[in-house]
Formats: structure tokens, sequence, C-alpha cells
């Protein structure tokens, strides 16, 4: 991270045992992002996805809303902006996106309220997504005269084409329901049981082997949508030939059969305990 959490401004990074949470902290504004909040995001997963104590990082805000997308402020400011400036700090949000998207760490989006716009983007590019019953979602873009683009290859590959279709030029407000429908995410909860919802998650990913977590990540990343031949039966068995012949691997499959926990999983039991 370029900066020490005490030196952040727009977000709070914290850890327990294996687990990290990185909180957007601009509540009176709805947690809008500006420049700053793209710099600090991208350096918070960048540190985290290279840090070997954590396994699971959960992206959470701070108030009534997630995230309202990109706030008055910020975009004032790129009204001004020449061409060779709008490029640079679309390329920062195209970043900031992918750095999320392509975390080695399993990325868990806690969603406890409304969610427009960029912070479409934030919980499509989070493996997990989980939010209260009464959030709204909108790709508001178009009612500005904008169009979603850095988010959508996120948006589309979370609810697929012919939803993209819809909303993206409706700018239509939908509920949890539907975005539970359209994929967006994975579970509802009330707000009285999200933090239980959430640590239930959680805590199953920092209990699996750290290191097949992230082979798995990478894995669905990577094979998504290729066809499957020849080349791809090869490298699927070139993945768990290899991941046998761990070490982790090995000593999973040894504990199993000595009907123990593995050296992780007892690790994490005592952090819950």
């Amino acid at each position: 991270m370029n900066a020490s959490p005490s030196s952040l401004q727009r977000i709070t990074v914290e850890r327990s045992s294996t687990i990290a949470t990185v909180t957007l902290s601009r509540p009176a504004l709805r947690n809008a992002f500006d420049d700053i909040t793209i710099v600090e995001l991208t350096g918070a997963f960048r540190a985290l996805s290279d840090d070997p104590q954590v396994r699971v990082i959960v992206l959470a805000a701070q108030g009534p809303a997630f995230c309202a997308g990109a706030d008055l402020g910020y975009m004032q400011r790129m009204a001004g902006f020449s061409d060779a400036e709008n490029r640079a700090d679309a390329m920062g949000l195209a970043t900031m996106l992918n750095t999320i998207y392509a975390c080695a760490k399993p990325v868990v989006a806690r969603v406890q309220g409304d969610t427009y716009a960029g912070g479409m983007g934030l919980v499509a590019v989070a493996d997990i997504a989980i939010a209260v019953d009464n959030a709204q979602f909108c790709l508001s873009e178009a009612r500005l005269g904008l169009l979603p683009a850095t988010i959508a290859p996120y948006v589309i590959r979370a609810i697929g084409e012919r939803a993209a279709r819809r909303y993206f030029v409706t700018a239509e407000r939908f509920n949890t329901a539907e975005a539970l429908r359209l994929g967006l995410i994975h579970q509802v909860c009330t707000a009285e049981t999200l933090d239980a919802t959430l640590g239930s998650i959680v805590h199953a990913i920092a209990a699996n082997g750290p290191h097949a977590v992230v082979e798995c990540k990478q894995l669905v990343r990577e094979i998504a949508g290729r066809a499957i031949d020849e080349t791809l039966m090869l490298d699927t068995a070139e993945r768990i030939a290899r991941v046998r012949g761990s070490d982790e691997g090995k000593a999973g499959i040894a504990s199993f059969l000595g009907k123990r926990s593995a050296p992780w999983a007892a690790g994490e039991q005592e952090t819950r305990t």
C-alpha cells in the first residue's frame, strides 16, 4: 500500500486474524468516490493481495449507502479535463476495478445499502456479494449523458448481456430481489442478520487451504468461457496434479484420511473460540 492505514482519507483497512476489511468511509457523501478513493482502493487491494497472512477480504461501507458512484465535486472537476486527462482518469478507475477483480484473495462485498453507477462495479468485481433486503441498485450513467464503460466488463459478466441491454439504457432502479435474480448478488438477508451471514461466509473461506483458495479463484477466472477441448483438459489436469503434489495438498489429504483438522483449519477454529 502506498500510504499507511493512518494516512488514508477515503477508506479504512482493518485486520482480524486472516480476514481484512476495506471500508469506504465517506458516509455523509454516500461513499461516493473520487480520484483519492481510486488511488487508495488500488493500493489497499494490491497490498492485501500480496499479504500471505490474508485469506479473505471484505469490501464494506459506512452509513446507509454502499456507494453512490462518483461524487459531484469529482465530476465537476472532470468536466474541465482535457481529452488526455479524461483518458488517464478513466484508466485509473479501470485499473482500480481490475485490481479488485484480479486480487489473489477472495473478495466479499458487504452491501448494506443503495448502490449506484460506479458502486455497481465494486459489487460486480467482488467474488461474493451479500446485500440487505432493502437495498436499491441502479446503473444511472445514461441519465447524466454518460455510459458505464469501465464497469461494463464486470457488470455484464455478473448479470449477463441480456439484462445489461435493459439496465444500461433505461437507468432504472431495481431492488435486491431483482439483483439476486440477475446474479449481481449471491445472498439476501436482513440488516440484523447481515454480519452473521457475512461471518459465516468469510470463516468458511478462511477454514480452507489458503493456496487452494487462491488457485480456485484463479481457476474460475482463467477457464470461464473457454472451449472444453484437449487444451483445456490438459490445463485442468496439470493444475490438479500440481496442487495434489504441493505441501498443502499433501497435508490436507493426510488430515482427511487421519480424521483430524487440517493445520490451517485448526488455526482458524482457534480464532473463533
